[in-house]
């Protein structure tokens, strides 16, 4: 009779050491919220437009979006690197009020930010003249991941109601009429970037963009020396578009170039013979109609078989 009860003290004692020795066991679940987004502010932009902007949350393993509200009611989803938005198809004249949400990947939510409000301009539909170019641009990087941009005020028959500005050809801030200076966040490390603004009236009336300024962020800490083709410039003209640019300076001759056309890989441009020494120009042919946009970034593909870093974008008009 004492064999099976020593066979089941064996087994309890084999199964406990198996539990106590074997692979470990899931996380624990996530069930910490972000903290409450700060620095909320809401801007009228026209009679028809409000920017809200916040700043970052934080959680203890990683904010993953944000959900803007307007009158308690979701209108936006929006990623962790994008700290403002356009809420627009307003009405004029009317006060909105705004709270912003973070969110991580396990679904936990931070409780409403402070509320924020903002009276959208009144309707002048009869004004059709857009305000003047922004002029005088400037561009001062901070850091890795921000910008701090400042221009010369515009002028308009009304009156000038925002400032946007536009990397490549996307608006990616607004400030209000009065600024003559913007912060830009959520940008990388590395980047070379090209900014530039157009004021707006309140009946949506936008001017020409002022002039193009760019920057490259400063590298992460121990990032290899930026790689990306410098003095990029593209026309249109007879359905073509001529690239023309400077190779960076890889050590070794680049002969291999990726272009992309509005984010996507278009083509490798490959040099049959040896590549130019300084300046190299590239043509392509382009079939949409014109008036129609695009915007162009190179990089060059290094002599580990790597691909470098993007030039700053240029946006060009098929003509």
């Amino acid at each position: 009779m004492q064999r099976p009860l020593a066979a089941s003290l064996l087994t309890i004692l084999m199964l406990t050491l198996s539990a106590c020795s074997g692979a470990p066991g899931p996380p624990p679940e996530d069930t910490v919220a972000p903290t409450v987004p700060t620095g909320v502010t809401a801007t009228a932009g026209s009679a028809s437009t409000v920017h809200v902007m916040w700043s970052a949350a934080t959680d203890d393993r990683a904010v993953t979006g944000y959900a803007v509200y307007r009158e308690g009611r979701k209108i936006k989803d929006l990623p962790a690197t994008t700290l403002m938005t356009d809420v627009v198809g307003l009405a004029p004249a009317t006060r909105h009020a705004f709270t912003v949400r973070a969110r991580d990947a396990a679904g936990n939510a931070s409780p409403p930010s402070a509320t924020v409000t903002a009276t959208t301009l009144p309707a002048d539909t009869e004004d059709r003249t857009p305000p003047t170019a922004p002029r005088t641009l400037r561009a001062i990087a901070d850091g890795s991941r921000a910008a701090t941009l400042t221009w010369t005020p515009s002028r308009d028959d009304t009156r000038v109601t925002a400032y946007d500005v536009y990397q490549a050809d996307t608006r990616i801030h607004s400030a209000p009429g009065t600024a003559t200076t913007a912060h830009v966040t959520g940008l990388r490390p590395g980047t070379a970037y090209a900014f530039t603004v157009r004021a707006r009236d309140a009946a949506e009336n936008s001017s020409p963009d002022g002039p193009r300024v760019e920057l490259t962020t400063a590298p992460a800490p121990g990032a290899p020396p930026n790689t990306a083709p410098e003095e990029l410039t593209a026309m249109a003209a007879g359905g073509e578009i001529t690239l023309t640019w400077t190779p960076p300076d890889t050590g070794a001759p680049v002969t291999h170039h990726q272009l992309h056309l509005n984010g996507r890989l278009a083509t490798t441009i490959v040099w049959g013979t040896t590549p130019p020494p300084a300046r190299a120009t590239y043509t392509f042919p382009v079939q949409d109609p014109p008036g129609t946009r695009y915007t162009v970034t190179l990089r060059a593909q290094l002599p580990d078989g790597t691909w470098g870093d993007f030039s700053a974008p240029r946006v060009v008009v098929v003509r």
